[in-house]
C-alpha cells in the first residue's frame, strides 16, 4: 500500500468520542492491525466481498478501499474505474443507527448521500451499499425474542433509536443480501443491552453477531469483543462453548487492558479480536498483551472448560492439577445461599444476624428460607464483586480480586451480595479459610477464572481445597506447589497485598 494512503494525518476517525462502553468507535490503527491478519491476496482479487455488518464509523469499509485501491491497480489501471468498482461490488455494510449510516457513507463515499453529486462513486439511492433499516423489537414476555432486550427500555416513539440491529433481527441473514457470498465479514459489534434487571443489568449482544455472521459461511470472520467470554457473561455458556471448541479460530488477539485498543474506555475484562478461517483446523496462535508485555503460544482453547488468558498460568495451573485434589468451586454455594435477596428488606425482630450491603440487620429464623442448618456454625464470605473497578487493575497494574472476605459468627447470615465460601462448627477451621483466600497464590487462581468483576462460584475452580486445621502461607503454597521464580514472580507482579 502506497504511503499516500496508508499515512493520513490528521485523521478525523480517530478523534470521535465513544456512543457509550457498549458501542465503542475502532480506531483506524485497530481496525488496520485487524484488517492485518487476513490474507494479501484478498486485497488483490476484484471477486473478494467484504461486510461490515454493524458499522458505526465506517473505518473498516474505509480501510478496506484503501487497501483495494492499492491492490487493484494493474488489474483496474484507471482509477475511477477501479473506484467505482471496488464501491458497488466488493464493500457492504449494515449501519447500527441512522446517525451511524451517514457516518459510515461519509467515511467511504466522501458524503452522506451516495447518490449526490460529491460521492466517491456514484449510486442511485442515497445509500449506496451501507443500508439502515429501522427495526423494531418483537416482543414477548416483557424481552426481544432475538436480543433479550427490555421492552420497558427500548419499547420507545417512531423518534428514537430502537437499537434493534437489523443483522441480529432476523432467523435468516441470508435475505439481507439475496443469495450475496461474502469471502469476509469483519466489525466490532454493540457489546450489550440493558435487559431491565436490578440496577445496571445488562445482557450481552455482541455473541449474537458472531453467531449470525457464521450462517452467512464466510471464508474469513474477523471481529473485535469484549473478553469476558472466556470465563463469564450472562448467558454466554453455550458461545463460550462454541468459541472454544471451534478450530476454525487461527488467531486470537487479547488485551487485558481494554484501554489498549480504546484509548481511555474501561471494559470489564478487556478485549479480544479474533480470525476465523473457515479452512483452518487445529491449533490457535494466541497473543496476549498485558502491562506492555506480548506472549504468544499456539495451542488448543479448550484445554479447560474455560480460557485461561495468561500462558504463564497454564503451567501453574498444571502442577495444581498434578496434585489431583478438589477444588473449591464444589464447596462454595450458589447464589443466594439463605434465600435472601439483594434488596431484601429485614423485619428488624429475631436474633439472627444479617448481613447485607447496607450493614447488619435483625431477622428471625424464619426468615431465612434455605440452609437454616448452617445459621449455628461459623462461616465465611465474600463480595459477589471484585474489588477492581470494571475488572481493571489499578494504577500499578495489580489486582487485589477480592474485596470482602469476611467471617460470619455463629446465628449469622448474608443476602445474596455475598458468596457463602465455606462454614464449620470449627471457629479455627474458618479462619484459617479466611487466610487461605486472602494469599496472592489463591487470588491469582480466582483472578484468571475471571473476565469481569463479578466473582462466582465457578471462579473457584483452579482453587484447591487445603486441610484447614492449619494456616496456610504464600511460601508454603509455592513450596508445595513446586512453582518456579519465574512463575512465583508472575503471581507477585499480578496481585496486591491485601490491607
Amino acid at each position: 500500500m502506497s504511503n499516500s494512503l496508508r499515512n493520513y494525518n490528521p485523521d478525523v476517525l480517530s478523534c470521535l468520542a465513544n456512543l457509550s462502553n457498549d458501542e465503542v468507535f475502532t480506531p483506524p490503527g485497530l481496525a488496520n492491525q485487524m484488517l492485518d491478519l487476513l490474507p494479501e491476496e484478498l486485497f488483490k482479487s476484484p471477486d473478494t466481498k467484504f461486510l461490515d455488518p454493524c458499522t458505526k464509523s465506517g473505518v473498516f469499509l474505509r480501510e478496506i478501499a484503501k487497501r483495494l485501491i492499492d491492490g487493484l491497480a494493474d488489474q483496474i489501471p484507471d482509477l475511477q474505474e477501479r473506484i467505482d468498482h471496488i464501491m458497488h461490488h466488493q464493500l457492504y455494510g449494515i449501519a447500527i443507527t441512522r446517525l451511524t449510516s451517514l457516518m459510515s457513507r461519509r467515511s467511504l463515499y466522501c458524503t452522506k448521500d451516495a447518490s449526490g453529486k460529491y460521492s466517491l462513486s456514484h449510486f442511485d439511492d442515497m445509500g449506496g451499499n451501507i443500508r439502515f433499516e429501522t427495526i423494531r423489537h418483537t416482543w414477548q414476555n416483557g424481552k426481544c425474542t432475538y436480543c433479550g432486550a427490555s421492552q420497558e427500555v427500548y419499547d420507545r416513539g417512531e423518534d428514537l433509536e430502537s437499537h434493534a440491529y437489523e443483522f441480529i433481527h432476523t432467523d435468516n441473514p441470508k435475505k439481507l443480501y439475496k443469495k450475496m457470498t461474502f469471502d469476509v465479514i469483519i466489525g466490532n459489534p454493540p457489546y450489550q443491552l440493558d435487559d431491565g434487571g436490578n440496577g445496571a443489568s445488562a445482557k450481552p449482544i455482541y455473541h449474537l453477531f458472531v453467531e449470525q455472521a457464521k450462517k452467512l459461511h464466510p471464508r474469513y470472520l474477523c471481529m473485535i469483543i469484549p473478553a469476558r467470554w472466556y470465563s463469564g457473561g450472562k448467558g454466554l455458556d453455550d458461545f463460550r462453548g462454541d468459541m472454544l471448541n471451534d478450530q476454525r479460530i487461527s488467531r486470537l488477539v487479547d488485551f487485558t487492558d481494554s484501554k489498549e485498543c480504546f484509548p481511555g474506555v474501561d471494559i470489564a475484562g478487556g478485549v479480544c479480536y479474533f480470525l476465523w478461517d473457515a479452512d483452518h483446523s487445529g491449533y490457535c496462535e494466541y497473543t496476549n498483551h498485558l502491562k506492555e508485555k506480548t506472549t504468544t503460544v499456539n495451542k488448543y482453547l479448550n484445554e479447560y472448560s474455560i480460557f485461561i488468558r495468561y500462558p504463564i498460568a497454564d503451567a501453574i495451573v498444571h502442577k495444581v492439577y498434578d496434585y489431583s485434589e478438589h477444588k473449591m468451586d464444589a464447596s462454595v454455594f450458589p447464589r443466594k445461599p439463605f434465600g435472601l435477596s439483594t434488596d431484601y428488606q429485614a423485619s428488624g425482630n429475631g436474633h439472627i444476624k444479617l448481613r447485607s450491603n447496607k450493614g447488619y440487620f435483625k431477622v428471625s429464623k424464619d426468615e431465612v428460607t434455605i440452609n437454616r442448618e448452617l445459621l449455628p456454625e461459623w462461616k465465611l464470605i465474600i463480595s459477589y464483586l471484585t474489588a477492581e473497578h470494571a475488572g481493571m487493575p489499578d494504577k500499578n497494574g495489580l489486582f487485589k480480586v477480592l474485596s470482602t472476605n469476611e467471617i460470619l459468627e455463629p446465628e449469622s447470615a448474608c443476602t445474596e451480595t455475598y458468596l457463602l465460601i465455606g462454614h464449620s462448627k470449627s471457629e479455627r477451621d474458618i479462619r484459617n479459610l479466611h487466610q487461605y483466600l486472602r494469599t496472592k497464590f489463591v487470588r491469582f487462581l480466582l483472578l484468571i477464572a475471571s473476565s469481569g468483576q463479578h466473582i462466582t462460584r465457578t471462579t473457584f475452580q483452579f482453587v484447591p481445597l487445603q486441610d484447614f486445621s492449619k494456616p496456610w502461607t504464600d511460601e508454603e503454597l509455592y513450596k508445595k506447589y513446586n512453582l518456579t521464580d519465574e512463575q512465583i514472580q508472575f503471581i507477585e507482579s499480578m496481585i496486591r497485598p491485601m490491607e
